[in-house]
């Protein structure tokens, strides 16, 4: 059985968590697996964008309790590439969170670029209830995403979100029906993956840049940069040509 199950459709990776045995928690070999499957679709041609999903009934219940028992800093790091191997990608990643993303599991949706969440969905921290410290940058990520108080709340006051409080909350993008959630997130993603491979990667890598940027002015240097650099690529002339005479067609 693989961990880690992905199948390619419309130029979308849809990548499943597979050990529902074990509610898809990130073991040493889950985080492994997660993070060679995603060093061998970076370099192809065939791939777009990623979605990460787990196979029912959770999206990942967070850390395997077997080796967090007997962890260390160094197996824990090996955990946390798991979810940065994510964290690094250079194109688009969306989590279709269907049931429980919890802990560690809850620092894989956070991962993504944006996360589609089930009815069924339920974000939770957790770390508390072990009387465990939060990591892998579970504090920054949620204070990030939902501010200081927001993050309060999920991390020391133990409280959860469904799908739909995490939409109001900014955690999710959007919450639809489960039977529809990965559809909604590999709509999403197809549409990320119809662009231009190494300008989506650039974007994105702008975007990451631009984000801790302290002044206007170096996110509109940023831009330039890499906007001069698109206006000299072939697939932007040849889509300012289709517009062009799509918009002659209409007038005549």
């Amino acid at each position: 059985m693989k961990l880690v199950e992905t199948e390619i459709v419309d130029r979308v990776a849809v990548m499943t968590l597979n050990d529902a045995g074990h509610r898809n928690a990130l073991s040493l070999a889950m985080a492994e697996a997660l993070r060679s499957e995603l060093y061998a679709l970076e370099p192809s041609p065939e791939v777009g964008a990623v979605v990460l999903t787990g196979a029912p009934p959770a999206f990942s219940a967070g850390a395997n309790l077997d080796e967090l028992e007997s962890a260390t800093p160094e197996t824990l790091r090996r955990i946390y590439a798991g979810f940065l191997a994510l964290v690094r990608f250079p194109l688009p990643t969306i989590a279709a969170v269907n049931g429980s993303a919890v802990g560690a599991g809850l620092n894989l949706a956070r991962a993504c670029d944006l996360r589609v969440a089930g009815r069924g969905a339920r974000f939770e921290s957790r770390f508390t209830d072990l009387a465990l410290h939060p990591g892998g940058g579970h504090t920054w990520m949620l204070q990030r995403l939902l501010g200081q108080q927001g993050a309060a709340a999920m991390i020391l006051c133990g409280e959860a979100l469904d799908g739909e409080a995490a939409v109001r909350h900014g955690l999710a993008w959007s919450c639809v029906d489960d039977d529809r959630l990965l559809a909604e997130a590999s709509g999403l993603a197809a549409r990320a993956a119809r662009a231009p491979r190494e300008l989506v990667m650039k974007i994105k890598s702008t975007m990451r840049m631009v984000s801790t940027a302290s002044r206007h002015h170096d996110a509109v240097a940023r831009e330039l940069k890499w906007q001069g650099w698109s206006l000299e690529q072939p697939a932007f002339r040849e889509r300012v040509a289709r517009l062009k005479n799509r918009i002659a067609a209409a007038k005549k």
